[in-house]
């Protein structure tokens, strides 16, 4: 059984005992969080949402916090000496998916 869920304005399709890595959750390490914007469960009987299925949700646990690889931003304008270099870590959390509850 699978199901995608919406966490962070992206969608990830998730199973159980999958490890996933998305936009950082506002929640401790050891802690369960539960995923209510279910779009779809797949498997033995197929529910698709309009646009959420109904009583679906998805339950998993916090795994770490961290921070992806940095990134550098350059913007740059030729003949007006304007160049600007910036870098950026995007947070994320890990987490494990332990029940999907259709």
């Amino acid at each position: 059984m699978y199901a995608i869920i919406e966490t962070g304005g992206k969608q990830v399709k998730v199973e159980e005992g999958q490890e996933i890595y998305v936009e950082k959750v506002s929640a401790d390490s050891d802690e369960t969080v539960t995923f209510d914007k279910v779009l779809f469960v797949g498997g033995d009987d197929v529910k698709v949402g309009a646009p959420y299925v109904d009583g679906a949700s998805v339950t998993a646990k916090v795994e770490k916090h961290g921070r992806q690889k940095k990134i550098t931003v350059f913007k740059y304008k030729p003949k007006k000496n304007y160049h600007r270099k910036q870098g950026h870590r995007q947070p994320y959390t890990k987490l494990v998916v332990e029940k999907i509850n259709a």
